[in-house]
């Protein structure tokens, strides 16, 4: 991708692809409420961007990581997004209970790409 390493193109296709689905799932939430089909179809067309961008990600990425990994990165990825968008966009507060369960999944993050216990 561009000259990009295959380990930092993933990331990058991640993060910009979580921002369109973060917009897709959530993006209706804010403002006057729109009938639910209208809603859906707005939706599934801010999705398809990001299926050019995470399909993209993944065959790179699974050049150079596991699956099992890619999906890790991805859950960090789309979390960490949701934070922001949900604070910065929907006006939302982040509590101590979901930077504690933040937390946790960061940790597993870590677990998966530590490598085999006891190695």
């Amino acid at each position: 991708m561009f000259g990009v390493s295959p380990y930092i193109a993933p990331i990058l296709l991640l993060a910009v692809s979580n921002l369109f689905m973060t917009f897709a799932w959530y993006g209706h939430l804010k403002g006057e409420p729109k009938p639910l089909w209208i809603a859906v179809i707005v939706s599934w067309g801010i999705a398809f961007f990001e299926y050019w961008l995470a399909v993209p990600a993944n065959r790179i990425g699974h050049t150079v990581y596991s699956a099992a990994e890619l999906k890790t990165m991805q859950e960090v990825i789309t979390l960490a997004i949701f934070a922001g968008f949900s604070v910065l966009y929907l006006g939302e507060k982040l509590t101590i209970n979901h930077l504690v369960g933040f937390g946790f999944i960061a940790l597993g993050a870590w677990f998966i790409f530590r490598g085999p216990l006891g190695s």
